[in-house]
Parts: structure tokens; sequence; C-alpha cells
């Protein structure tokens, strides 16, 4: 349950119709409560202060009238800025980077203020009487009206210089790159101390499950098709426990599954029979036709991926944003290195296997990391370096042998691909100098040699 709310919440944040509505909620709130205390008003005290009084109704609903309209028009500046914001960030630096965007507090308190500021004028508009018998001017409401106007020119203002600085490509790489850190934080919140090595866990795995774990495993297929954007562990290890059952999943987050194909596996298989458990399974998978950044690590890291992949390319041609992507992705790696990676396995209370996740690793974050990088960027010899730099950089950081053995099969790879894609022999010699220097590292950090 937890794992839904914590999905909608984040829908909800990427959304420009949540915080409007409840701004324009609280301005009829806050309409009607001032109205009423206009009504209240009997004695007229409010006429000592008399410049915020009006001279009649029609002052009143003239000053109404034209906060409500010129609210309508900064409204439809600020969708037609949004909207352009919108198309370029699509365009140049990515469709994923859209997200940001959207969960940007800022542009939704600018929405809500300039829509909302005029909800209240109407509804305050409404109650200005004319009628000779029973005249009525809400003095105090039309005072806020006043003050809420002055306050949307302020807003706008701040909307134009919020969004120049938005579209900056430093600020939007600094952006994704303190998200990443906030993901790192969230998924993988422990430091690695004297916890088992991750090669360790799975080399146990064997011993912890039933000798015939693997003949009597059965598929459960998964029902809808879509992005796996988070999975809700605790209600399938409760679910296991009070089974008796083995799950084992079968897909990471962030993999896109397609209906009718295994999601998960579970033991034993006769449990399937059970026409509710396929419906029960299922309904702790939330799966969506986009990825979200909650639970997918390698979503956040794809998205400085793509920023430095559309920098290299062709059309654009700007290897210093692609550099700058890089030395973000570097933070990460050296965080995430002295990282403790959640266990593939959940254990009930008794200490017995109940579920087994498809593990997200250091080696596949490096990967996801390096490659197309790697591959776009080939040309490009201040790139290359700065490739073999940044693993210089996070190789002291790492822990096991695994970890370092990937940053070093990709600095292979990158010193490999210069011999085909650097057509000058001093940029070639450059980049070996920095692969030689990696090796260098390796030996003074950890005391081992490598061949190169």
């Amino acid at each position: 349950m937890k794992t839904k709310l914590v999905n909608f919440y984040e829908k909800l944040r990427s959304s420009y119709w949540f915080i409007p509505s409840v701004m324009a909620i609280l301005a009829g709130i806050l309409a009607s409560f001032l109205v009423y205390l206009d009504l209240l008003n009997e004695d007229n005290r409010l006429i000592e202060l008399s410049w915020i009084v009006l001279t009649g109704s029609a002052g009143a609903r003239a000053i109404l009238s034209t906060v409500a309209g010129s609210m309508i028009t900064v409204t439809g500046i600020v969708f037609s800025i949004t909207i352009v914001t919108l198309s370029l960030t699509s365009q140049q630096f990515g469709p994923r980077l859209l997200q940001n965007f959207m969960r940007d507090r800022g542009n939704q308190v600018v929405l809500g203020m300039v829509t909302s500021t005029y909800i209240y004028c109407l509804l305050v508009l409404r109650t200005v009487s004319e009628n000779p018998s029973s005249p009525f001017v809400p003095h105090l409401s039309i005072l806020v009206a006043v003050l809420l106007a002055i306050l949307c020119v302020g807003v706008l203002i701040y909307f134009i210089h919020h969004v120049a600085e938005s579209i900056q490509v430093t600020n939007i790489i600094a952006g994704v790159s303190r998200d990443l850190t906030s993901g790192i934080d969230r998924l993988f919140p422990e430091k690695i101390s004297e916890a088992l090595g991750p090669r360790e866990a799975e080399h146990a795995l064997g011993e912890l499950l039933p000798e015939d774990f693997e003949a009597r495993l059965q598929a459960v297929p998964a029902r809808s098709s879509g992005f796996l954007q988070a999975v809700d562990l605790p209600g399938l290890l409760e679910l296991a426990e009070k089974k008796d059952l083995v799950i084992r999943i079968n897909h990471r987050i962030g993999h896109f599954i397609v209906a009718g194909a295994p999601l998960v596996e579970i033991y034993p298989g006769e449990a399937t029979g059970d026409e509710d458990l396929p419906r029960t399974v299922n309904g702790h998978f939330i799966t969506g036709h986009k990825r979200s950044p909650e639970q997918d690590i390698g979503f956040l890291v794809n998205e400085l991926v793509e920023v430095a992949s559309r920098a290299l390319s062709p059309g654009i041609n700007d290897p210093f944003t692609a550099i700058s992507c890089i030395n973000h992705l570097g933070i990460a790696l050296c965080d995430l290195a002295q990282r403790v990676f959640p266990s593939l396995l959940k254990k009930d209370k008794e200490n017995k296997v109940r579920v087994i996740v498809y593990p997200t690793t250091f080696e596949q974050i490096v990967d996801a990391a390096f490659n197309q990088i790697r591959q776009y960027g080939r040309p490009h010899a201040a790139v290359t370096i700065r490739l073999l730099e940044n693993i210089r950089v996070i190789l002291p950081f790492t822990r096991y042998p695994e970890q370092r053995d990937a940053l070093l099969r990709q600095a292979a790879l990158i010193e490999r691909g210069s011999h085909e894609g650097l057509p000058e022999e001093a940029d070639r010699h450059d980049v070996h100098e920095r692969y030689l220097a990696i090796y260098q590292t390796v030996e003074e950090s950890f005391g081992l040699t490598g061949g190169h």
C-alpha cells in the first residue's frame, strides 16, 4: 500500500493540475470567508480606513473585472511560455526530461496563483450589489483582490526569470544530478562497512533454497504491459509468508513487461492453482507507459546519458555539455561504489527465503552510464579522454573486485575504440596515456597489476 501511495504522490508531483486545483479551491474558500467578514461589518468600521474603501458598487465591479480579465491574459502568457519550454526541452535534451519540468514546483505554483486569483475575483464580483435598497460593496474582499493582483505581477516576473534559468543546460544537468544523488540516498541508504560482497550472497543462494526449487517453479503471467515502475516488496513478502511460498521476480525496475509473459515464478508451483493468487501477485507490481524515478536508479542515470548523447549528435555537436554530464555521472558512481546494494534475498521472521528479487548491480549501472556516451563520443578526443579520467577518479572509491573489473572493462573498450575513432596520432597517444594512468591508479590504490 505504501508503494502505491508513493507512486501516486509521484504522479501528482509531475502533474500541472493538482496544485492549481488545490489553490483554486483555497481561493474559493478565501473569497467566501472574506465576503462573510464584510457582511459582518455592519457598523462600517472600515470607513475609517478610507484608502481601502470604494465610493460605490460601480467602482468595485470595475476593479474586480479588471483584475479578473488581466489574470486570464497572464494565464495565457504562462501557458504559452510553459508549452514553448516543454517543446524546447523535449527537442534539445530529450523527452524523458519533461518529467523534471512537470515536477517543477515553481511553475505549478505560478499557474495556480494566476488561476486562483481569477476565480477569487469572479466569486467576489458576484456578491457586489447595486440594489438601492440594499447596496453591498465588500471592501475587505476587494482590497485582498488588489493585493493578489500585485502579488501576481511579482509572480509573473519570477516565472519569466525561473524559466530562463531552468532551460540553461548547466542548470538542467545540475538538477538531474541532484535527483540522482537523492535517489541514491533513498534507494541505497547504507554505506559499505563489513557487509558481504554482492557475489557472496549469490553463491549462498543455492544453500538457502529447497533442493527441488527449480523443478517445482511455476510462472505467473503479467496482466498488463508497460514499464515496471515499482514493486511492493513488503506486500510480496507478507503474501509469501502467509501462503508459505517462495516468489522469484523475473524483472528489474525499469524493464518493459509484456502482458502474458512471466512476471514472477512461484514455489511450489501447485500454489498457482489458486485463482486469486495471480491477481494478488500482480497487484503488488505497478506498471505504466513511462519509467518512474521513484525506485528506478537506472532511469535517473539514463537522463544524464541522454543529455550527453544528444549533445554529441552531429546536429548539436556540443562536447562541453557531454563532459559536464560525464562529471556528474562520476560523482554518482563514486557515491554508489561505497553503498550497500539491497540483498536479492528477502527473508521472513524465521530467516526463510521468501522473495528473490531481480538485482540491480553496480556493474549494470556502470554499463548504463558509460556505454552510449562511449559509443557516441568515439570521434571526440576530449570526451574520450574525460571518460578515462573519470574512471581513474572513481576507481579508488570501489570496494569489491567486481566493481573494479566493470570500470576497467569500460576503460579497455574506450581505449580500443579510440584506435579507429580518432584519426590523429597525437589524440590516440593522449588517450593511451590516460589509459595507462588508470592502471597506475589501480596499482597505487590496491597493490594490483593488470595487463595493459
